[in-house]
């Protein structure tokens, strides 16, 4: 028999056992691993095992790398920029500048690999919590927990569509199958047969009582104990070829006889070199955000060689030392070199605070998706309800109609009482208490109670500590477990494996498509075999022949067309009231019929008889009324689609305020009003084109498959919206790709649909996708805040150089206004640290009262482009202003000769103005970011519904404590580059001033003036627009407003509103 390196046979696990999991019985394996069937392991079992056996992990995870963080500080475009500066600066003499370029450069990969470090170590932390999670039995409770705790003794069960967290030697299987191309290439799933006990020598893909760790469940459900986990599984055992990364060399093409010419071989080096500059820059690596901000970063490299042209240029070309460092000044002052740093922290920041607000980022693009979100497309079960059921009504044709009356608590069968109404009309007032003791004189809702009790997967208990009721399973089958309970009807009395009469032989599960489920069940005491069947009441209706219509009925009746139409009147009825209804049937299985071969579920689940209805109550979630208002409010439209009947959907849907009143709708016009509600049916009838000429997109989708999620996606994009689209199951998948932000759920959600999804809600919540998308759109407003504070920034200084060109000394040189110094410094100091606290700053209020922006644009809107310009000119107008003041207006005029080099009697003033000029640019740049922590409200009223009129702005400026001890660091360390001797006049050229401190206040008073009155004319523009645009068009204006102003309430009401669009 082989074996592996570690000397352990295959399939014996982390534990040693007797022999192969696979070659034992199940009962042995337990045994032997001293797990427990029905109580699962302990938390201190659980936890001592995990610490003895580790992690269950195939140790494939490359962690922080720190190297390779080192590395990409090392090796990028900008510091490259930086490095060709010392280089230019040593090469021509000029020690002094070359010397804090280069503490420039070991201060920037310091601080940058700090920075980054940390974001990819709280990124890191952030992945396990959007990993695979496993349904485990610990302590009696079935609880989910992540895959990396599973440890050898754990009972786990699996459902279609999870992912196996280890190896588990099955003990119980229904329907069950799994697809393990993974690790044996079968390319079919593989039916499991957990009773076979097989050869020790049994190859892997033979093993059918075991099923393997990262395999996909594609049928049925199953549980077994956890025998291996880690490397120590069949798939550990190849870990190390599956950890083989992807060669980053293009392949060469070759012809039908393998064959490559030379030409082919060019272009696949060509290529890799390619991809390999591509990396290098930035602009082929990360989101689309920060690939677009590299190509920026290539771009400003470019105009920086363009100034330092200029300034040769305007200097004759000399080669004079300080004019090529005057060149070198200038083109330093357009790279912005803290710019994709302070976007990874950003992003970093922002994915840590969503999970906070129980939201997981599985893919960092979608960060940048969510504020441009304009429509959502929402499950209702458990999303805009809280998913806890109780079972409130039961119609029986031949009884009546049961009602449960004071009942809250959905796992708690002896609270509440039962009421008995002869039809479904009667007055509720007319109900008479029903004795649930007398349940077995009533043949017909015996057969009914049958159906609820059998065709159910739920379990529940009472502790026998506390006499407290515990459930487990899916909430619509505890709810009518429950309802069964209340009569005496409980799955967990009634089946073999509790030493009830019936076992289960074929079990069909609820299927999205045909939205039915069903169990065939032989009774051991009297060897009869039923069919007992489940779901949506038009499916099961269509599949029956049936009924009983009285209590006296001793043969059933041909259901007729007349019969369905009335018993869709008692649906209605419940409907109405915002009951989930499912129908309940069953019959005598066909004798013909071979249970124990694969059978197509369609000659079973036919000729049935309705045995009743069942309505189910799930009540909204506190919060998805006014979450589904915020979404109006913000500009986005909320669809509901559901599986649900149109009347439960309808009800839901006016209760949480998706559909307006009954009374607003009757005001619509009918070809509106009949587009808000439609059934699946209706809408997957339509083309493309006829969907696209409905006046509206349905609001509510009732009785909806997986594939029309799809089309309403495909019809969302058709009208140019960005779509988020939320599911759980196997079959959302493909809708949850195609969504421009697919949504998965945490708690109810199948791994195949997490692995499909964009971002992951751990509550389940409606209102933790608004939460996502006002995270979305404070991140994103906040890398505007940034990027224009940075290129702004740039532009003062290029534009102060570039037209200090025309202040020339005696010789027609050049006499810069700011020394290649002065410029490092107000690179380093007011960029890097101010701009990361822009990027920390909290949502400005009133964010979600605004459309939608739009991604096409991106960040770079016209209003950032023009306020760039603005602000840019204006810093630059002031500071050249302050230096000719200086120069001209006090001083002499004298420029004198080698000013730009070292200080001398006749460069005094020149190396004043030069202070002066480096005061103003340093404190405009700092300001500039409190200015810019809203981009359009005053500095002095970024509160607009404070009380505190004129020091408001002194509480503002402390909040964000790390922007505001950043412009204070900033603020202070002026003043030593200014007094300290050799400090100022040898490194920085420029003179320790005094009256010229009258002229930076003045020049910053009148900076805060032209920033206040620029903002001005922005809120009187924008209010315009809204007062023209707002209130006329749909969300079909979004892109058209999306620079609208948030100062005013209601910039994206009247959006959402049906009624006040027509």
């Amino acid at each position: 028999m082989s074996t592996r390196d570690n000397g352990q046979a295959p399939g014996a696990g982390n534990k040693p056992l007797s022999k192969p999991a696979h070659a034992l019985s199940a009962a042995a394996v337990i045994e032997e691993l001293q797990a427990n069937k029905d109580d699962g392991l302990t938390v201190a079992q659980a936890k001592e095992l995990l610490t003895t056996y580790g992690t269950n992990e195939l140790g494939d995870g490359a962690g922080v790398q720190p190297a390779k963080i080192l590395l990409r500080q090392i090796a990028n475009a900008m510091t490259l920029v930086l490095v060709m500066a010392m280089a230019v600066s040593f090469g021509i003499g000029s020690y002094i500048e070359g010397g804090v370029i280069t503490a420039v450069i070991v201060l920037n990969i310091v601080v940058g690999f700090w920075q980054e470090f940390n974001a990819a170590k709280t990124m890191d932390s952030l992945k396990s919590l959007s990993s695979p999670t496993a349904s485990a039995l610990r302590g009696s409770e079935n609880v989910t927990v992540p895959t990396i705790e599973v440890v050898p003794g754990d009972i786990v069960e699996l459902t279609t569509g999870d992912t196996v967290p280890a190896d588990l030697r099955l003990f119980e299987c229904v329907n069950f199958e799994t697809d393990e191309a993974l690790l044996t290439g079968e390319s079919l799933p593989v039916h499991k047969e957990p009773l076979l006990e097989l050869d020790e020598d049994t190859g892997p893909g033979d093993r059918l009582n075991v099923a393997y760790s990262s395999s996909t469940v594609t049928k049925g459900r199953a549980r077994g104990v956890v025998f291996a986990t880690g490397l120590s599984t069949e798939i550990g055992s190849i870990a190390a070829a599956l950890r083989a990364t992807g060669s980053k060399v293009r392949t060469v093409k070759r012809n039908d006889d393998g064959k490559a010419g030379p030409h082919r071989y060019a272009q696949a080096w060509s290529l890799t070199a390619t991809d390999a500059v591509g990396r290098f820059l930035g602009v082929n690596v990360g989101t689309p955000l920060q690939r677009k901000l590299s190509w920026l970063a290539i771009l400003l490299f470019w105009v920086a060689v363009v100034c330092a042209i200029i300034v040769l240029a305007a200097n004759s070309f000399s080669n004079e030392r300080e004019v090529i460092i005057y060149a070198v000044a200038t083109g330093l002052s357009m790279i912005p070199a803290s710019l994709i740093v302070v976007l990874t922290i950003t992003m970093a920041a922002g994915t840590k605070r969503m999970v906070e607000r129980h939201v997981i980022v599985r893919n960092l693009k979608s960060l940048e998706a969510l504020g441009a979100v304009t429509d959502i497309c929402s499950d209702k079960t458990g999303t805009l309800t809280q998913g806890k059921m109780i079972a409130k009504r039961a119609y029986v044709p031949a009884c009546g109609v049961l009602s449960v009356e004071d009942a809250e608590n959905p796992s708690d069968p002896t609270e509440g009482h039962v009421t008995l109404k002869n039809t479904a009309g009667q007055d509720a007032s007319e109900a008479q208490a029903f004795d649930v003791s007398t349940v077995s004189n009533n043949t017909h809702l015996k057969a009914f109670l049958d159906v609820a009790a059998l065709a159910n997967l739920s379990t529940i208990w009472q502790s026998k500590d506390d006499s407290t009721w515990h459930a487990r399973g899916d909430p619509t089958e505890i709810a009518i477990n429950i309802f069964g309970c209340r009569f005496g009807w409980q799955r967990s009395g009634m089946t073999e494996s509790q030493g009830g009469p019936w076992q289960t032989l074929v079990e069909y599960p609820f299927d999205s498509d045909v939205k039915k489920m069903s169990v065939v069940m032989s009774n051991t005491q009297t060897e009869e075999v039923h069919v007992f069947t489940k779901g949506a009441v038009e499916r099961v209706l269509e599949s029956c022949a049936s009924f009983y219509p009285s209590a006296d009925s001793q043969e059933s009746t041909p259901m007729t067309e007349q019969q369905r139409l009335k018993i869709l009147d008692t649906v209605d009825e419940f409907a109405s009231q915002g009951l989930r209804v499912l129908a309940l049937a069953s019959r005598a299985a066909p004798a013909e019929l071979d249970f124990q071969t694969d059978i197509n579920r369609e000659l079973v689940e036919c000729d049935l008889t309705l045995r009743g209805l069942i309505g189910l109550y799930d009540p909204p979630r506190a919060e998805s009324a006014a979450s589904v208002s915020g979404c109006r409010n913000a500009g986005i439209e909320v669809h509901m689609l559901t599986g649900d009947h149109p009347g439960t959907a309808r009800a839901i849907a006016i209760e949480v305020g998706i559909l307006p009143s009954r009374t607003e709708l009757q005001k619509l016009s009918k070809d509106v009003s009949d587009s808000l509600v439609m059934t699946a049916s209706s809408f997957d009838k339509l083309s493309d084109d006829e969907v696209g000429r409905l006046p509206q997109l349905p609001l509510v989708v009732a009785r909806c498959a997986p594939h029309t999620k799809v089309r309403m996606i495909e019809a969302l994009h058709r009208r140019k919206k960005f779509a988020a689209m939320t599911g759980d199951g196997v079959n959302d998948s493909p809708s949850l790709k195609m969504a421009d932000v697919g949504i998965a759920m945490g708690m109810a959600g199948s791994d195949v649909a997490k692995d499909a999804s964009d971002i992951v809600l751990t509550d389940d919540n409606f209102a933790s996708i608004l939460n996502a998308i006002e995270e979305g759109r404070r991140m994103f407003d906040n890398i505007q805040k940034f990027i224009l504070h940075l290129l702004a920034e740039n532009i003062a200084q290029a534009c102060t150089l570039l037209v200090g060109l025309a202040f020339k000394d005696a010789r027609r040189l050049s006499v810069f206004p700011l020394a290649p110094v002065e410029i490092m410094w107000v690179i380093m100091i007011t960029s890097g640290m101010p701009d990361m606290g822009l990027g920390f700053e909290r949502a400005t209020p009133g964010i979600m009262d605004r459309a939608p922006q739009s991604l096409k644009r991106g960040v770079f809107t016209t209003e950032v482009l023009v306020d760039m310009l603005s602000y840019g000119l204006w810093i630059a107008a002031l500071c050249l202003g302050a230096f000719s003041l200086v120069l001209f207006g006090f001083g002499d005029g004298q420029i004198g000769i080698g000013c730009n080099e070292t200080y001398s009697a006749e460069c005094d003033t020149v190396f004043r103005a030069r202070a002066t000029c480096f005061a103003c640019l340093t404190w405009f740049a700092l300001f500039l970011a409190w200015e810019l922590v809203d981009m359009r409200r005053s500095f002095f009223r970024m509160q607009p519904d404070s009380k505190k009129y004129f020091t408001q702005w002194f509480y503002d400026v402390r909040r964000n404590k790390f922007l505001f001890w950043a412009i204070l660091f900033g603020f202070v360390t002026i003043f030593p580059t200014l007094y300290i001797p050799v400090i100022n006049r040898v490194v920085f050229k420029h003179e320790a001033i005094t009256w010229e401190w009258a002229i930076v206040c003045i020049a910053t008073l009148l900076f805060f003036l032209g920033v206040e009155c620029w903002k001005f004319m922005k809120r009187a523009y924008f209010r315009r627009q809204t007062a023209k645009h707002g209130d006329s068009k749909g969300p079909e204006m979004g892109a058209a407003v999306s620079d609208g102003s948030d100062t005013e309430k209601g910039t994206a009401s009247g959006k959402g509103r049906v009624a006040s669009r027509e």
